[in-house]
């Protein structure tokens, strides 16, 4: 992997660059960056700390296996740096960022995400209107932390590079003393021997990262 977690200026939006690799390179190192969401009641901040990689046409678990292209998947056919949201069960919205070359549909889950201030906190608290009494019931799945930061599918396709747009992320803090974990992805038992694959990152014994899987390993691209 050829990109440095460290180089971009915290604070700064992550550049084109950035997103030109394949979701599985891009997955884990959107952990720790920071996604921000613009609302009237003002911005939220949320650091990333669970991700899962989706990767091409061969991955049968992605929702663009074997080069399905509809109006849903379109985005994913995009250049990387957009965001990808749809609708499961009828009712909860993931966000995913596209990422890769034009027309390689890749795309990374964001799985779970800590907010980063208590203000930050009780902007999520207010959009969820549920009962959250752990860091994880707040925004520990894809579902909740769409609630949390009021994303829907008004944002589909929006740029996550402008720093003036509903949605962005930007670079944050380098990880310190941090591992990062990998195991399989969650409820895609459909993708066959794609299911196996451990294409999901998230930081060790995170307070926001639930299901924790007993075939996890440590994630060493970072390490030494």
């Amino acid at each position: 992997m050829s990109l440095s977690f460290s180089q971009y200026q915290e604070g700064s939006p992550l550049p084109p660059a950035f997103y030109e690799v394949p979701a599985l390179e891009a997955a884990p190192r959107l952990l720790g960056h920071t996604l921000v969401r613009r609302t009237e009641d003002g911005h939220i901040r949320c650091r990333i700390v669970e991700t899962e990689s989706y990767g091409g046409i061969e991955d049968k678990g992605s929702h663009a296996y074997g080069g399905r292209r509809t109006a849903r998947t379109e985005v994913m056919f995009g250049e990387g740096g957009a965001a990808y949201i749809y609708l499961i069960y009828g009712m909860y919205h993931c966000l995913n960022v596209v990422t890769g070359a034009m027309n390689d549909p890749q795309a990374v889950l964001i799985r779970a995400v800590e907010p980063l201030t208590p203000d930050d906190e009780a902007l999520m608290r207010k959009y969820r209107n549920a009962a959250a009494k752990k860091p994880v019931d707040l925004s520990g799945g894809p579902g909740k932390l769409c609630r949390g930061l009021r994303i829907d599918k008004s944002l589909n396709g929006q740029s996550l590079m402008e720093l003036d747009g509903p949605l962005w992320i930007e670079a944050g803090r380098p990880l310190k003393n941090e591992t990062i974990m990998q195991s399989p992805r969650i409820n895609i038992a459909y993708a066959e021997e794609y299911a196996a694959k451990p294409w999901r990152f998230f930081l060790r014994n995170h307070p926001y990262v639930p299901l924790l899987d007993k075939n996890m390993t440590v994630f060493k691209e970072f390490g030494e």
